[in-house]
């Protein structure tokens, strides 16, 4: 028989599954970014109890080796109190003629629409090292951002 008439597997075709990239860099977290990776950790372990296929488990250990090597590289990082926009600080500021307010975290506990804006993001990046009252260069424009509060 020709080979070209054996049927080839379907593993052959199926695209292949790479693990969940870990964001470069420390791993910086608040006392609460750590609670959520410890959260997130026991639901999946849950998770792997119920999965109802192979492919589900293998989804879900996928995750928890994610999730089990950012709780183990997780540094928990207090926030500045000197007044000066780092890592934990609530920044206000205006951008664009607006008034806005964040918290810088570690990227896994980011979530901008919360005001949670990872510590690595860009806007974060050119607040770093800004105090109340200071311009800051951002997005080509020398005084894009004017740091109105830091706690």
């Amino acid at each position: 028989m020709s080979v070209a008439f054996r049927r080839e597997s379907d593993e052959e075709h199926l695209e292949p599954r790479f693990e969940l990239p870990i964001p470069a860099g420390p791993n910086l977290v608040t006392a609460r970014g750590r609670a959520l990776i410890d959260q997130r950790i026991a639901a999946l372990e849950g998770a792997l109890a119920h999965a109802p296929d192979d492919e589900a488990v293998k989804a879900i250990r996928r995750d928890l080796r994610y999730w089990a090597t950012r709780r183990a590289t997780a540094i928990e990082t207090d926030a500045r109190r000197d007044g000066i926009v780092g890592f934990g600080s609530r920044v206000v500021f205006r951008l664009a003629g607006k008034e806005r307010a964040i918290t810088l975290v570690g990227d896994d506990e980011a979530d901008p629409a919360a005001g949670l804006l990872a510590f690595s993001a860009p806007l974060s990046r050119a607040m770093m090292g800004a105090e109340a009252g200071d311009l800051v260069a951002f997005n080509g424009r020398d005084d894009a951002i004017e740091i109105m509060s830091v706690a």
